[in-house]
């Protein structure tokens, strides 16, 4: 039986959001909260998640890259 910690937790709700409404709706905040916490998730056991994964990893440091140009 596997555990699930706190930021198993808040790893998926971050995730239901974003699949949800997309990366727009999230916070700079958040936005930082996720790219850790799926950067810190290992897929390597599945190839098909592991490409998601990289996919979104670079979706998410778009959107922080996006929020940071801003004046």
């Amino acid at each position: 039986m596997s555990h699930i910690t706190e930021d198993d937790r808040k790893r998926v709700e971050l995730l239901e959001v974003v699949s949800k409404k997309g990366l727009k709706v999230l916070e700079l905040e958040d936005l930082k909260d996720l790219l850790v916490l799926v950067e810190n998730k290992d897929y390597a056991h599945n190839k098909k998640a592991q490409k998601s994964k990289v996919k979104l990893v670079a979706q998410i440091n778009a959107r922080i890259y996006d929020f940071e140009r801003k004046p």
